[in-house]
């Protein structure tokens, strides 16, 4: 009888063994599995995979240069962080191109929500999207001039432009492209992820020569965010007639 007992002892000694181990295994092999998989997340873009990246980013209209990148993850409601990782890779290649709120004309587009600039063709196609800066919606004294912040919602058209530098009451303006009451599309040493102007819409100095040719007197200029938003397609008839 004490022989049998100490047989049952011992099988049982036995299985809490065989199952410690199995659990030992299973814990020590999730992490690896998991470090093996984060590393082949991580793996570094091929030459070959960034040229790809950079050529769908201009086909959807980001253009080549530096600020191709951003205006992408702004776009797509990313996180700007200015690095081509496997992640925004692949998010680029999966991609659709963007489309204009209006289309069948040329006009620009403002989105403020976006914080993006979106130029289309005579068809309403997009040509180019930049990054922008608009107003902060905050209360400024500034140089004795005191205001509101503020980048006006709606439709307009370049009344007046001027070529190089303008010197205005709160600062220098680069190649200013006038759409309401003094305030402009223009280029900017500075143009932050956020809305940080005082009205003036900022480009990239590197886009503000380009995009004063392609916005000649008259151009249609749509301001919007989430709430906001007025077609001018009754404009765009009317020039055609």
């Amino acid at each position: 009888m004490f022989a049998f007992k100490l047989f049952g002892l011992v099988i049982l000694l036995l299985l809490a063994l065989l199952a410690n181990s199995t659990n030992s295994f299973a814990i020590a092999n999730g992490p690896q599995r998991k470090s093996r998989s984060v590393r082949a997340h991580a793996r570094p873009l091929t030459k070959a995979e960034i040229k790809e990246a950079q050529t769908r980013l201009a086909e959807m209209g980001y253009g080549r240069d530096g600020n191709a990148l951003i205006t992408f993850q702004k776009y797509e409601g990313r996180k700007v962080t200015r690095q081509l990782t496997r992640s925004e890779y692949d998010a680029i290649i999966s991609a659709t191109a963007p489309q204009p709120r209006d289309a069948g004309y040329k006009h620009v587009e403002v989105d403020l929500d976006r914080q993006l600039l979106l130029l289309t063709d005579e068809e309403g196609a997009i040509k180019k999207i930049l990054p922008v800066s608009t107003g902060s919606n905050k209360h400024y004294r500034e140089k004795k001039m005191s205001g509101l912040a503020y980048t006006p919602r709606g439709r307009f058209r370049i009344y007046a432009k001027m070529s190089g530098w303008r010197k205005s009451p709160l600062g220098l303006l680069y190649y200013p492209n006038y759409f309401s009451d003094g305030l402009a599309i223009h280029g900017n040493p500075s143009v932050p992820q956020t809305p940080q102007s005082h009205g003036c819409i900022r480009i990239p100095m590197s886009a503000a020569v380009a995009m004063s040719k392609a916005m000649p007197i008259g151009t249609i200029v749509l301001i919007y965010d989430k709430d906001s938003f007025v077609s001018a397609k009754d404009w765009a008839d009317k020039d055609k007639q």
